[in-house]
């Protein structure tokens, strides 16, 4: 399949390029992109939510009241989640979420989700280009003439472009991200995806 070269004004070139039938045009695998999707969030996670068990709470270790002949239950002590200020049952500690993926899988899914857009025509390639100095207004001008304006959108480029970078932070729903970062995650996640001609190199020497 070939895709047409399109200028920052929305544009069509007379060019176009070709797309890797290996990358663009697989059979998408839904559980691969769910595995991927999976360890992305899982990854993302902090895991430094903390509960105070019993053995954390400061309080004295006396025995409440004596073993038997009370006529109510045994009471060892003040720390017992039972009372108020007593400990956590089983609460949240620290942990790592994350959890081992293989490559070939996170290839797979890569590949899966890049057909998906191809498929849903929502993948649109973009002349090279590089912003002189952080402008907003001139990214929301390059959104417009895609009509992406106010739509989750990805913009992949070859690499670090600090201007272009921080001219779309402030922009809610669009992110520009490197060709060798692009994830499952964040393909799924856009709308449309504004891939940077010398980006597709970058793309098909990772996940050829």
């Amino acid at each position: 399949m070939e895709l047409a070269v399109y200028k920052l004004n929305g544009e069509k070139t007379s060019r176009t390029i070709s797309l890797n039938k290996a990358i663009f045009e697989v059979e998408p695998n839904d559980h691969a992109i769910w595995l991927d999707t999976r360890q992305i969030m899982a990854n993302r996670r902090q895991g430094t939510h903390s509960s105070k068990e019993r053995g954390f709470i400061a309080g004295s270790t006396r025995k409440l009241k004596r073993q038997k002949g009370t006529g109510t239950a045994r009471v060892g002590s003040i720390k017992n989640p039972l009372f108020r200020g007593g400990g956590r049952v089983f609460g949240p500690q620290p942990r790592d979420y994350g959890f081992k993926l293989n490559k070939k899988v996170k290839k797979l899914a890569r590949r899966s989700a890049l057909s998906y857009k191809v498929k849903d025509n929502e993948l649109l390639i973009l002349e090279d280009f590089r912003f002189e100095e952080p402008k907003t207004k001139k990214f929301i001008e390059l959104l417009g003439h895609f009509d992406l304006a106010g739509k989750k959108t990805l913009v992949v480029i070859p690499e670090t472009d600090e201007n272009l970078v921080l001219s779309a932070r402030n922009i809610q729903k669009a992110k520009v991200i490197n060709a060798s970062n692009l994830n499952t995650y964040d393909i799924l996640n856009a709308s449309r995806l504004l891939i940077a001609e010398s980006s597709m190199k970058e793309i098909e020497k990772i996940l050829a």
